[in-house]
């Protein structure tokens, strides 16, 4: 049958190909002809999904044609042998051969049609991140020289597995504290140069940012005195670069305790002397929050902001809630409360913790009055607790905990009686600088 099928194909290359033959058959190498005949056979193969039968044919094609007649050859080259990776997965002297064949045709597709370069070299980081997994050095090299190759065309997954690497090769001692922090500096302004098609790549790119931010704290590949040795003698060198600055302030803030030092608060007066950003009013606010200045922290945190782009509504969100959140632990419940009551319509996905962190502070707060006055405010925290959960399922364990413990200063109903109060009647709450409406909930 397979004969039957190979003369049909001969005949139709004789027939409809005959321009093939009439062209120039240089491209096709010094065996031209056999050349095409297999570059034929595995293309009708691979047409029809049979790709058991079209992997030797290709492999005759590989190897008589030039890379650089059919971009096709190494495209679907590289299905081929991944499929034969995954077929063979337990033999594995030869799937590291074929990881070999696969990263080459990355290469050479790359260097024949660089038009495909960074699909091709991207895809070959790919690879490498998938089939590679007891050489992290290779890796690490791979994902080097394409970056260094394409530039600001790499692909934000590859740039995060570059650095996954180089945390990777930090903890077996192939890579120095330096080094891994030029890499951590260097692969997050690559992120930050990369202008998204789409506001799911954006939101892509954040996430792998964040990846990096998460990974670069986790790692602990540097400790406060490491960056604080490493990074001084360059700031005194230094003390006007608004680049450096930045880069102290935001490593060190990375750090854990250690925005509480001398270098900490150059390099933030350096930034916001030179670039009054929202980014040097966040630092600010920062370094007072960390010496216990509440009011000063406060004030520089409301001007990051105010300063911040107006553009950047989640941004904005964020600060907003962790202004909430500040303002909470010190004391100042009125301020989260209002900071926190702003979220939910600003920022979806922070929504549910806004919910959670003002039925704390209402749970927390304590009115004056009647009986009925000073229980009214569990009533507000378990209505935003609900809200929290029904926002957020991953709060609703803790959501549900609140809930528990508010609901027993519900009042009696005999007692929400004498004070005219019945249950599911609506009920203002004037407490402390709030307010809030809510349902009178009693219990028997």
């Amino acid at each position: 049958m397979k004969k039957v099928f190979l003369a049909a194909v001969s005949l139709t290359m004789i027939l409809s190909g005959a321009s093939v033959f009439a062209q120039d058959m240089s491209k096709y190498g010094p065996n031209a002809d056999e050349c095409v005949k297999y570059l034929s056979y595995y293309t009708e193969y691979y047409k029809q999904k049979n790709y058991d039968d079209a992997t030797p044919n290709w492999r005759e094609a590989y190897k008589l044609c030039p890379p650089s007649c059919s971009q096709n050859l190494l495209i679907q080259g590289s299905e081929l042998v991944s499929r034969l990776i995954a077929k063979n997965a337990k033999n594995t002297i030869m799937v590291e051969g074929l990881v070999d064949t696969l990263l080459t045709l990355q290469d050479q597709r790359a260097e024949y049609f660089p038009k495909y370069a960074a699909t091709a070299l991207n895809n070959k980081a790919t690879y490498a991140a998938k089939y590679i997994k007891s050489d992290p050095k290779r890796v690490y090299d791979i994902y080097e020289g394409v970056i260094t190759a394409l530039g600001d065309k790499t692909k934000a997954s590859v740039v995060f597995n570059d650095f996954k690497a180089a945390v990777d090769l930090y903890a077996g001692g192939g890579l120095g504290t330096e080094d891994v922090l030029n890499i951590y500096q260097r692969n997050l302004a690559m992120l930050d140069a990369i202008e998204p098609a789409s506001e799911l790549e954006a939101k892509q790119i954040g996430e792998f940012r964040t990846n990096i931010e998460n990974l670069f704290i986790s790692s602990k590949v540097a400790s406060c005195e490491d960056l604080l040795a490493l990074f001084g003698p360059r700031y005194e060198a230094n003390p006007n670069d608004l680049q450096l600055a930045t880069s102290i302030v935001k490593m060190l803030s990375l750090a854990e305790d250690c925005s509480d030092n001398e270098l900490f608060l150059n390099a933030v007066t350096t930034m916001y002397t030179l670039d009054p950003s929202a980014d040097a009013a966040y630092y600010l606010y920062k370094l007072h929050g960390a010496r216990g200045n509440v009011a000063t922290a406060i004030k520089y945190l409301q001007e990051a902001i105010d300063k911040n782009s107006p553009e950047d509504v989640k941004g904005d969100a964020a600060y907003l809630y962790e202004l909430a959140v500040y303002c909470f632990k010190n004391g100042r419940s009125s301020t989260a409360f209002e900071a926190a009551s702003k979220v939910p319509a600003m920022d979806e996905a922070l929504a549910g913790k806004a919910y959670l962190l003002i039925g704390t502070i209402w749970g927390s707060t304590s009115c004056g009055g009647d009986e009925i006055a000073r229980r009214a405010p569990y009533w507000v925290a378990c209505d935003y607790m609900n809200k929290a959960k029904a926002h957020d399922p991953s709060l609703e364990s803790e959501a549900n905990r609140y809930i528990g413990q508010y609901s027993r200063y519900f009042p009696q109903a005999a007692e929400a009686f004498m004070y005219d109060v019945t249950n599911g009647q609506s009920y203002t709450v004037v407490c402390g600088g709030m307010r809030a409406t809510t349902t009178v909930r009693t219990v028997k």
